[in-house]
């Protein structure tokens, strides 16, 4: 892909989840370079980078669009869909009425992460955030 990423996501790379999903939206990125990734546990990683406050950024997915919007939570998730092509999938938890009830389920979820079995090893070392 000639030009840059449509969305660059911050994401925990401490956290099972966050990587398994990064991992199933790099292979739904067959052009390649759609969506960047910044792993925030990287040792070189700052979050003053984005304007963010390293408290901030482990509270839930960021997102920077091409434009450098920056974009939180579920609509990162959204974006990221979209870049790939499968926008379609995500369209639902745009639509009025659902998409204030999925930003909410979004949040709650980040905040909780901690108590999934699933994302309990990294998270027991701090790496999960909320």
């Amino acid at each position: 892909m000639k030009d840059g990423p449509r969305i660059t996501i911050i994401y925990d790379g401490g956290c099972p989840y966050c990587v398994a999903q990064a991992k199933m939206l790099r292979g739904l990125d067959r052009e390649g370079g759609r969506i960047g990734w910044v792993d925030l546990t990287a040792r070189r990683f700052d979050a003053a980078t984005f304007g963010l406050k390293p408290e901030e950024v482990m509270t839930q997915v960021h997102g920077v669009l091409a434009d450098g919007t920056m974009v939180r939570g579920m609509e990162v998730i959204r974006r990221a869909y979209g870049a790939v092509g499968w926008g379609w999938m995500m369209a639902p938890t745009g639509w009025p009425g659902l998409r204030w009830l999925c930003d909410r389920a979004y949040a709650w979820f980040a905040k909780n992460r901690r108590r999934w079995s699933w994302t309990a090893s990294a998270c027991d070392e701090g790496r999960c955030g909320g």
